[in-house]
């Protein structure tokens, strides 16, 4: 007789192995109600015809043996059907799971491009600029240095975005700003009008260029001319 299983005596046993258990059950059970039916059939029938006789021993044998052939490929058919409804259920977890990734690598994708078309739209207009970083790797200007810099006006610093800064490169020398922007952001507060006038050919100046001015130690006529600069805006 067959052996019955119960899979909710086993709560470690997993979804798989129950069914295969289950399977096992019904195919084993499917020939136990095969062999009594023949047998039942023969004890009846058989009454001295041994034509009769051999016929019937012959034929359970072959029907049991067609039953269990299609209660195997039944199985079979069932547990490839099972086993790719699992590996279609892990695909798309995995999926889920990688998905919001990709998604973040897509948003930093797109974050790193704005901040590049931000640093060409302010280089079209106040020549080359950088960040803290590029100024610590290549000009060898520490972070904690430069924000000391920035917060006493002594760079002229273009925001960038919402919070960040960039910072025109020819406003160094050897690693250090030139002398003079201090006291031009006093009379010149706002960076970015700071920067155009000392990057264009000032009259005040003969034509010459402010920042290139400060760059050959000629600081004092530079700020002169940006307190008349300063009292221009301030009448107009």
């Amino acid at each position: 007789m067959t052996k019955s299983f119960d899979c909710g005596n086993e709560p470690r046993q997993d979804e798989f192995s129950c069914l295969v258990a289950k399977e096992v059950e019904r195919v084993l059970a499917k020939y136990d109600e095969v062999l009594k039916e023949r047998s039942s059939i023969s004890s009846r029938m058989l009454t001295g015809n041994t034509a009769v006789a051999d016929l019937l021993s012959a034929t359970p044998q072959q029907a049991i043996h067609d039953d269990l052939t299609a209660l195997a490929t039944e199985f079979v058919r069932r547990l490839a059907a099972d086993a790719a409804h699992r590996s279609d259920e892990s695909a798309r977890e995995a999926a889920s799971l990688t998905a919001p990734t990709e998604g973040t690598r897509g948003c930093e994708v797109l974050k790193a491009r704005d901040q590049q078309s931000d640093c060409l739209r302010i280089e079209d207009w106040a020549g080359a600029v950088a960040g803290p970083t590029y100024l610590e790797e290549h000009f060898g200007i520490p972070r904690s240095t430069l924000h000391w810099w920035q917060r006493h006006n002594d760079v002229v610093a273009l925001r960038k975005g919402a919070r960040k800064h960039v910072f025109p490169l020819a406003q160094f020398i050897d690693g250090r700003p030139a002398p003079g922007i201090r006291q031009v952001l006093s009379w010149i507060p706002n960076s970015r009008p700071a920067w155009l006038w000392l990057t264009s050919p000032s009259p005040r100046l003969d034509g010459r260029i402010p920042i290139e001015m400060l760059r050959q130690d000629l600081a004092a006529e530079v700020i002169s001319a940006a307190r008349d600069f300063s009292s221009t805006l301030k009448s107009s």
